[in-house]
């Protein structure tokens, strides 16, 4: 199995590469920076290529594939997209750059990765796993431009489980909060605006939460190799959330615990 994980040096995407690399995978990172992606590849070992840029950057997106195919020894069985940038701001305040960003690295970007893998993915009958989040599924204070992005990243991949058919199956997870640096960086935001520290921040936004607590990366890992795996055949079109329930509650009756 031929895997290319983008956004694969820290957080979900390391995770992710770790965990398909334990089962066999050959596993190729992309992502803007060398270092982090080093680093994991010198913990996966020798059946790790490593190609930095950015996914913006349609050049550097069709020679990650020709990477990741040469890797897999001419073919790709998955692309894992989980290259993104967080991005803040209402609909009447957002910088406009910030919109465009968002945009373009969180939609665009995965968009020109499945374009250019299609064709080495249809010949493996392979899988694509988009790394959405319920941000995409539900709306967010100042967050406009990270849940547009991610809304739109859900219908990319419904519209691509469509046109594929037979040939490519598509599917998204949704993650809730999660440890990674980007959301450690959020919590000390977070945690100094309500002189909390960082553990005491993670537990205030994930106390509404079914579960009570923020994934690890690997947890979202492993969902993701479920989708990308042949254990997954018949699943197309799908969006698995990983949030411990967060999206299943109504938050206008949370109010109303305990009050029996």
């Amino acid at each position: 199995m031929s895997v290319l994980v983008t956004g694969g040096g820290t957080g979900i995407g390391a995770a992710v590469a770790k965990r398909l690399a334990t089962e066999g995978a050959a596993i190729t990172l992309t992502g803007r920076r060398r270092e982090p992606l080093e680093n994991v590849a010198s913990a996966i070992g020798d059946r790790c290529a490593v190609v930095s840029g950015d996914v913006t950057d349609e050049a550097h997106v069709r020679r990650a594939v020709e990477i990741a195919a040469d890797t897999g020894g001419g073919r790709l069985d998955a692309l894992v997209n989980n290259a993104g940038v967080g991005a803040t701001g209402s609909v009447h305040e957002v910088d406009p750059n910030e919109w465009r960003r968002a945009l373009d690295v969180d939609l665009n970007g995965p968009f020109f990765v499945m374009r250019a893998a299609y064709d080495v993915l249809r010949q493996a009958k392979g899988a694509v796993v988009n790394v959405s989040s319920v941000a995409g599924l539900r709306a967010s204070p100042e967050s406009a431009p990270y849940c547009v992005a991610k809304a739109g990243l859900l219908m990319l991949t419904r519209q691509a489980a469509l046109d594929w058919g037979p040939d490519v199956r598509v599917n998204a997870v949704c993650p809730g909060w999660v440890r990674t640096p980007m959301a450690d960086g959020e919590m000390d935001d977070l945690g100094a605006a309500l002189a909390l520290d960082r553990e005491r921040a993670y537990e205030a936004v994930s106390q509404e939460v079914p579960l009570q607590r923020p994934a690890e990366a690997g947890e979202v890992a492993a969902a993701v190799a479920f989708l990308a795996s042949s254990e997954a055949s018949f699943i197309t079109g799908g969006v698995l959330t990983v949030d411990g329930g967060s999206t299943v509650v109504d938050v206008a009756t949370t109010i109303f615990a305990g009050s029996g």
